[in-house]
């Protein structure tokens, strides 16, 4: 079974954010919610100044702080490696959010359907949509279940849950890439098996070294950085995908 992550190449992000914009066109999150973000950071004083970016999913860490806080086993860990939330046990605490090194989570204060940039039922943009199905209602993210059976928060939208980047899972398991890389016009987003030697995330990790973020918290993302980091993302070095071990 694969153990899927991501490889992101920070030599080659730009901050175009096109990778923001798939990813709420593909899983349809409201208004306000970022499942992945690109932050923008900037070192030195005018004239002398350095910009960088940094993009950020959820890290799906194989040991994952908001799975362990969850009181009721809605955040759980997937044999595949993503991180998943049933949002039909979910009861709303928010423990995962404040666990969380990483600030990817997203509580629905308002009906999401309701929380939607467009409303798809104005009859003024009928002319426009053609009858397109709602993006909260995309059929490919309805009733979405893993291995164990399990819902996994993004597959619908409720008020009431905690919702986070899903590594496209329904995408994934149709043998395609994330929203995300796909749409990245710099090739800087990789994603695949990690334990797979000839995989392309591999094989980029073996070639460069990597480093991921908040490693001192022992959470062990499954997100790996390669380039040259920015001082202020304050992370550690390390050679190889080996080292995790």
């Amino acid at each position: 079974m694969p153990k899927y992550g991501m490889v992101i190449d920070l030599d080659r992000c730009y901050g175009c954010r096109a990778c923001m914009v798939a990813c709420k066109v593909e899983n349809n999150t409201p208004y306000s919610h970022f499942w992945m973000y690109v932050f923008r950071l900037e070192e030195g004083e005018y004239p002398q100044t350095e910009v960088t970016f940094l993009p950020r999913p959820c890290m799906h860490c194989d040991n994952a702080p908001c799975v362990k806080v969850c009181p009721v086993g809605a955040r759980y860990k997937e044999p595949t490696g993503i991180v998943g939330m049933d949002w039909d046990r979910c009861i709303g605490c928010r423990y995962c959010e404040v666990a969380c090194p990483y600030g990817v989570n997203y509580f629905n204060w308002k009906d999401p359907k309701k929380n939607q940039y467009l409303d798809w039922h104005d009859e003024d943009l009928i002319p426009v949509t053609g009858g397109a199905v709602p993006p909260y209602a995309n059929p490919d993210l309805e009733g979405r279940h893993g291995e164990e059976n399990r819902k996994i928060a993004g597959a619908n939208h409720h008020k009431g849950v905690v919702e986070k980047c899903t590594f496209c899972v329904h995408r994934v398991e149709k043998g395609l890439q994330p929203a995300c890389v796909t749409n990245c016009p710099a090739f800087a987003l990789h994603f695949g098996d990690l334990d797979d030697p000839d995989s392309g995330v591999s094989r980029l990790l073996a070639e460069k070294p990597s480093f991921r973020l908040e490693e001192e918290f022992n959470t062990k993302p499954r997100v790996f950085y390669v380039g040259r980091p920015h001082p202020s993302t304050e992370v550690r070095q390390i050679e190889t995908i080996k080292a995790r071990e």
